[in-house]
């Protein structure tokens, strides 16, 4: 009980689902956010002096530094949980400006090289530490078309992942990350019907993840239970690939 859980992009409807889900089991839970939103609201009403609540723009680089140093004010961190990602739009390649591909490399990647450049150290001092990344489908399927800047940064996501799993290794520090087929979050809201009706039909159940279907996983790799468990991408699809490679293949039995 006497631990601390620090929650990057804790407002997104992932973080917010990820606190209610473990957040009992800590001492403090530091939970950062760029929007303050209902269910954020109510998880401070619920876990009261224990959720600190951190407001920073991951973009900009001070306020990044200072989120570190309120993290720092409640302690060193044991787990690390880590979400931010700008809402994805759909554009072709050609027409992505670069400070596009930079916004989303700073909210989600550097912001993490900072954190962890910052915290890592002090975890692995200790001797103990666990830290969770969100990937994404996309590292271990095929990558969708127009969203080439956030195939990029996942892509750097799950490079960095590993790289700090094998420096972490012996350091008593597992750093796992979790790749989700298509979540029903806010984070699609931009999304054209069909594409969601499409990521829909493929999978076997005919519908969205969830949620509630992703942090039972999370909740695993923070026990005990995942101490021997690093480096590793989980993905959570309900069988996606599985089920469209069978009727890809069911298709082309018809054909022949």
């Amino acid at each position: 009980m006497d631990k601390l859980l620090f929650v990057i992009g804790a407002s997104s409807d992932m973080g917010c689902a990820a606190i209610k889900e473990v957040g009992g089991q800590y001492r403090t839970v530091v939970a950062h956010y760029l929007h303050m939103n209902e269910k954020l609201q109510a998880l401070k009403d619920e876990l009261g002096g224990r959720l600190v609540l951190v407001q920073a723009d991951l973009s900009v680089e001070e306020q990044v530094y200072a989120l570190i140093h309120a993290v720092e004010e409640q302690g060193i961190p044991d787990h690390i949980l880590h979400f931010p990602a700008p809402i994805c739009n759909n554009q072709k390649f050609h027409k992505i400006k670069w400070d596009v591909f930079q916004k989303e490399m700073d909210i989600s990647l550097k912001s993490f090289v900072l954190i962890g450049q910052a915290l890592l150290p002090q975890m692995a001092k200790r001797g103990s530490g666990k830290v969770i990344l969100m990937l994404s489908y996309v590292v271990s399927h095929i990558a969708p078309a127009y969203c080439s800047n956030y195939v990029v940064t996942k892509y750097a996501m799950l490079g960095l992942m590993r790289a700090l799993a094998t420096e972490y290794a012996g350091k008593g520090i597992t750093v796992n990350g979790i790749s989700p087929a298509w979540v029903n979050t806010k984070y699609i809201a931009n999304q054209p019907d069909i594409l969601i009706r499409q990521n829909e039909a493929a999978s076997p159940t005919g519908q969205l993840l969830e949620v509630t279907d992703i942090v039972p996983s999370i909740r695993f790799l923070l026990s005990d239970g995942a101490d021997c468990i690093t480096g590793q991408n989980l993905t959570i699809s309900c069988g996606t690939v599985s089920y469209t490679h069978l009727r890809a293949h069911e298709t082309r039995s018809n054909l022949v």
